[in-house]
C-alpha cells in the first residue's frame, strides 16, 4: 500500500470515528468543512422553543449552538455519539449548556438509540450513513425516538461527487439518494422533501422526512404484510 493509499484509507477512518489528536482535528475540519450544511439541516428541522431535539453523530458538534438557541431555555437539545474523543469535545465546549440540563450528550450510534420512544420533536443526521452497513435498522430506531410528526434530516453528499475522493474508497457506502428516500419510508417516515446545499450538479442533499401519524403506519404495515 502506497502512501497516499495510506493516508486516503486513515483519514477516512478518521472521518468514520475520529479519535485522538488525529480525531480532535478532524472535528475542527468537520466544523469548517460542513457548517453550511449543517446549518441547513437544522433550519430544515425547525426546532422551535421548549421542543426536544438531536443531532445524531455530531461529529465537531458545530450544530449545538444554532439548535440550542432555537429550543430555547425550555428546550432540550440531544446528542448522540459513537466517538469519544467527540463526546469529550463537546463536554468541555458546552460544558455550561450540560451542567445546566439543556445539552445532554450520549454515548451510542445509530441503530441503537439510548432515548426513550417518542421523544423527540426533531433530528438530524449528516455525513453519518456512509458508515452504516445496516441502515434500515438505523431508520428504524430513529422513526421509534421521533413522535409522530416529527422531522427526521438526513444530510448527505452527493453520491457522484463524492465518489471522486480518494477517502471514499476506504469504508464509505455511497447510497443512491432514492434508495436512501426508500428506506426512510419503509421505516415509517412520509416521503421526504428533498433540499440541496448549493446551486452545483454535486451540491449537498437534505431529505426532510416527517415522521407518519401511528396509524397510518400501521394502517400500511397491515396491508404490506410482514417482511420477508
Amino acid at each position: 500500500m502506497g502512501l497516499r493509499t495510506r493516508f486516503a484509507a486513515g483519514f477516512a477512518r478518521q472521518l468514520g470515528h475520529p479519535s485522538g489528536p488525529a480525531g480532535r482535528l478532524v472535528a475542527r475540519m468537520l466544523n469548517k468543512g460542513n457548517s453550511r450544511a449543517v446549518h441547513g439541516a437544522v433550519d430544515a428541522a425547525d426546532p422551535r422553543p421548549g421542543q426536544s431535539v438531536a443531532d445524531f453523530g455530531f461529529g465537531g458538534g458545530v450544530g449545538f449552538r444554532p439548535r440550542l438557541d432555537r429550543a430555547g431555555p425550555t428546550g432540550h437539545v440531544h446528542g448522540v455519539e459513537i466517538a469519544e474523543t467527540m463526546l469529550d469535545g463537546a463536554r468541555r465546549r458546552f460544558a455550561a449548556e450540560v451542567g445546566g440540563g439543556r445539552l445532554h450528550l450520549h454515548s451510542g450510534d445509530l441503530t441503537a438509540l439510548p432515548l426513550a420512544d417518542a421523544s423527540l420533536d426533531a433530528a438530524i443526521t449528516t455525513n453519518t450513513i456512509y458508515f452504516i452497513e445496516d441502515l434500515p435498522r438505523a431508520f428504524a430506531e430513529v422513526a421509534r425516538v421521533v413522535r409522530p410528526g416529527g422531522r427526521f434530516v438526513v444530510g448527505i453528499g452527493d453520491p457522484e461527487e463524492m465518489r471522486k475522493y480518494p477517502f471514499t474508497a476506504h469504508g464509505f457506502r455511497l447510497r443512491p439518494v432514492d434508495e436512501v428516500v426508500e428506506l426512510l419510508q419503509a421505516a415509517g417516515f412520509a416521503e421526504p422533501e428533498r433540499r440541496r446545499v448549493g446551486e452545483s450538479a454535486g451540491a449537498f442533499h437534505l431529505l426532510v422526512a416527517e415522521r407518519a401519524e401511528r396509524a397510518e403506519h400501521a394502517e400500511h404495515a397491515e396491508r404490506d404484510g410482514p417482511d420477508r
